[in-house]
């Protein structure tokens, strides 16, 4: 038993010197962005929020998509909006386009990414918002992939993750007392606050790693869905129990029959089939045969619960519809795992744990790296 905790004890050390930096600011940038929504809404207020309008009846949507086009500059089409059942909120038109696809750097693999918001009730804008060089997406893309290129970054960042999870794995097995005797169970539940400094460290890592273990590998592991396309599938494979992918229907729009403003029949329609909605998002047709694409999400934060309509973008004819419950377990895991991994899934409770739990795990590096500094001092010594 001696040995293998010998060996554990090396792997476990090993490993963490080669992914300590990575973990370190991958774990820092995560406490960050758990909180970016509400920091978000606070500082950037008066253009994310309009005033309590006077009337609940809001301007036709091709309107506002007009006055946010004009905004933006025919240089800059919108791809994607966001419109709100609330009445506090300024509806959001963005514009996105990549940049070189091998560029080193995240800011040159994105040309530009803009939003302008709407009051819906007035049409006028209230601000613009250059998520490109927003501090919180900065913070996003340093967690995501170092601020490198995806090709690159994603890699660095999801190996350094996995090895992470061996990390949590090896820490258990070095924290299990050799025996539950009361001074066993002591020193691995609590910490010994009063002691000398180095074993105040030891305990930190030890502890409180233990601690928050089971919430940072849920952490790691939906990272990895990000990270990992087979790590996706295989997950999909155990929650589904089918190595079959879903049957999508593929629709497209018919040029035959138009009519006017055929996006503001598609919206209303959207908001009659989507009563429980909070949010409805609209993506415009590509293409001559594009559709439509309208996702009403439930919830105001979260994103998984969400039902997904296809229209065609001539007549504003509904060609497809498939909702949240029509999917299998599989699908609806993957769905929630953005929720999850910021905690956003329990709400302000979860994301305080995520923050919490993402704290410490940015402090095992540290903590790690002086043990192991402390033990090397005192082999010189002897």
């Amino acid at each position: 038993m001696t040995r293998f905790r010998k060996i554990i004890g090396q792997i476990h050390l090993w490993l963490g010197l080669v992914t300590g930096v990575v973990v370190l600011i991958v774990s820092i940038t995560g406490c960050l962005f758990v909180f970016q929504k509400e920091i978000s809404d606070l500082i950037h207020r008066e253009t994310f929020f309009v005033k309590q309008p006077l009337s609940a009846v809001t301007l036709p949507y091709s309107t506002l998509l007009k006055k946010a086009e004009q905004a933006l500059g025919k240089d800059r089409p919108v791809n994607f909006s966001t419109t709100y059942k609330d009445k506090e909120h300024a509806w959001e038109f963005m514009t996105y386009k990549a940049g070189d696809p091998k560029a080193l750097t995240y800011f040159g693999s994105i040309d530009y990414y803009e939003s302008v918001f709407i009051n819906p009730y007035t049409g006028a804008v209230t601000g613009f918002h250059d998520y490109k060089y927003d501090f919180f997406n900065i913070v996003k893309f340093i967690h995501w992939s170092l601020l490198l290129n995806d090709t690159y970054g994603q890699n660095i960042v999801g190996y350094s993750t996995l090895i992470f999870v061996f990390m949590l794995i090896t820490g258990m097995l070095m924290w299990w007392p050799k025996k539950w005797s009361k001074t066993n169970i002591n020193k691995s539940f609590k910490i010994k606050w009063k002691a000398g400094f180095k074993r105040v460290v030891y305990d930190l890592h030890n502890v409180s790693g233990f601690y928050v273990m089971l919430i940072t590998l849920v952490l790691a592991l939906t990272g990895m869905v990000f990270a990992f396309k087979w790590f996706q599938t295989m997950v999909y494979v155990v929650a589904s129990g089918s190595i079959t992918p879903p049957e999508i229907k593929q629709v497209k729009s018919k040029p035959v029959t138009s009519v006017s403003y055929p996006v503001d029949i598609v919206f209303n329609k959207s908001k009659i089939l989507l009563p429980a909605s909070d949010r409805i998002n609209v993506s415009p047709a590509a293409g001559a045969d594009g559709v439509i694409y309208i996702y009403g999400i439930q919830g105001k934060e979260t994103y998984y619960h969400a039902d997904a309509l296809q229209f065609d973008q001539y007549s504003g004819k509904l060609l497809y519809r498939r909702n949240y419950e029509e999917q299998n377990a599989g699908e609806k895991l993957i769905g929630m795992n953005y929720d999850i991994h910021v905690g956003a899934i329990l709400g302000l409770p979860g994301k305080i744990i995520a923050f919490i739990a993402s704290l410490v795990a940015a402090s095992l590096p540290v903590t790690g790296f002086m043990i192991w500094l402390n033990r090397k001092k005192k082999k010189k010594k002897k």
